[in-house]
């Protein structure tokens, strides 16, 4: 067992990347709007998203090979179609989980930068942590970061519930009017975009270098990443159900706005001296999200450039992540007024697109590229089946209330 517990660390990585957003400010949201109501949402969201993620480690496990290899071995289209993709969206969303992680910092620290200079100073540490070690070292962090993410926001929601005088109720709802763009965007982030799946399976590669592990042990530690997602986004909600729920507030738009009002209200529901626990909750939330969005991208950048481009060695993951750095801070510093058109842009390719990359992961996965024996078994194929046809339904009605 302990051996096995050494082992974890893409499973992890993929909490990181997904605890973010989705959780800290839609599951809170969820909660303080609807309370008990959309736990429905959030577990379709978990139980039809499942197989895709999963694939994706499953896939470089049993072929030692990532997803954007068997893209590329599927058809150069499909390849071409990720590099566009990752390139139009990849900035927008850095910025976007860099600038609520410095909001919460500015809170946590109290030192009371601008937003622009402090994203900027994440945006640094960040790199400076990935260009010391990369692989290495942001699989060593992660486990203190989640860990402690963990421990926070389940403290926060024990007293929460201990601290909250009224009565929950567990009755299902489903929203009406424009509510219902936003039960799109929570279970469309929820528990991450299906792009993630990609950045999993070169994670597991990385960590094969270091330690080698089986496929078995590879699914159990993405197993144990996927059950703290829905752990946490059921946390997140109850924070928002026992904090906010009945309280009449109204929330920005704004992810670093809502953040502050996050923590405001918190504070003052359960008092100053749980101060901590929420804060630390927020910003570790949010700083995991950051840093492995600044690795996985360039790593996926760097692999689909070599398939690509045989003849430009120069396109490595240093190349891109000081690219995406650059570009990042140039948002920061010149564009963050246009972040709203930005970052619905980039939802809007997430949700079109899921249906795309949960197509070519089940295809990748029960074709001649996978061994026999480590292909999926008849009840993980049905439910794949049944997420596909969420997924392209979601998708469809989601453009069709968007527009």
């Amino acid at each position: 067992m302990i051996e096995s517990l050494k082992k974890l660390g893409p499973g992890l990585l993929f909490a990181g990347a997904a605890i973010g957003v989705s959780h800290l400010v839609q599951s809170t949201r969820a909660g303080a709007d609807f309370g008990w109501g959309l736990l429905w949402a959030l577990a379709l969201s978990n139980l039809f998203k499942y197989p895709f993620f999963q694939f994706g480690a499953r896939y470089a496990l049993a072929t030692h090979k990532s997803l954007l290899d068997g893209y590329a071995q599927l058809g150069k289209t499909y390849l071409w179609m990720f590099f566009f993709l990752s390139l139009a969206t990849m900035f927008t969303i850095q910025t976007a989980v860099t600038i609520v992680t410095a909001s919460l910092a500015s809170i946590l620290f109290g030192i009371t930068l601008d937003l622009v200079t402090w994203s900027i100073l994440i945006t640094l540490v960040c790199l400076f942590i990935l260009w010391m070690g990369s692989f290495s070292i942001l699989d060593k962090i992660i486990k203190w970061i989640i860990i402690i993410l963990t421990l926070s926001t389940v403290i926060a929601v024990f007293l929460a519930v201990g601290q909250s005088q009224e009565s929950v109720s567990f009755t299902q709802v489903f929203p009406q009017g424009s509510s219902i763009l936003f039960l799109a965007a929570f279970m469309g982030w929820m528990p991450a975009p299906l792009d993630i799946s990609v950045w999993q399976s070169l994670w597991a590669l990385e960590k094969n270098k270091d330690k080698k592990i089986s496929l078995k042990e590879g699914l159990f530690d993405y197993n144990i990443g996927y059950i703290i997602t829905i752990l946490l986004g059921m946390c997140f909600m109850g924070l928002g159900t026992y904090v906010m729920y009945g309280s009449g507030t109204s929330f920005s738009d704004s992810g670093g706005v809502f953040a502050n009002q996050l923590i405001d209200l918190y504070t003052l529901t359960l008092g100053e001296s749980f101060y901590i626990f929420i804060a630390i909750a927020a910003f570790t939330t949010m700083f995991s999200t950051t840093l492995t969005t600044l690795d996985a991208s360039p790593r996926a950048m760097e692999k689909t450039s070599s398939l690509l481009f045989l003849k430009l060695p120069f396109l490595n993951y240093q190349f891109w992540i000081i690219l995406l750095t650059i570009g990042t801070i140039g948002i920061f510093t010149f564009l963050l007024s246009e972040m709203g058109t930005l970052v619905q842009i980039a939802t809007i390719l997430s949700f079109i697109t899921a249906p795309f990359y949960a197509y070519l992961n089940l295809k990748l996965v029960t074709s001649d590229q996978m061994p026999k024996k480590d292909q999926p078994g008849k009840g993980l194929i049905f439910l794949s089946i049944l997420g596909l046809i969420f997924l392209i339904l979601f998708a469809i009605g989601f453009l069709y209330l968007a527009v």
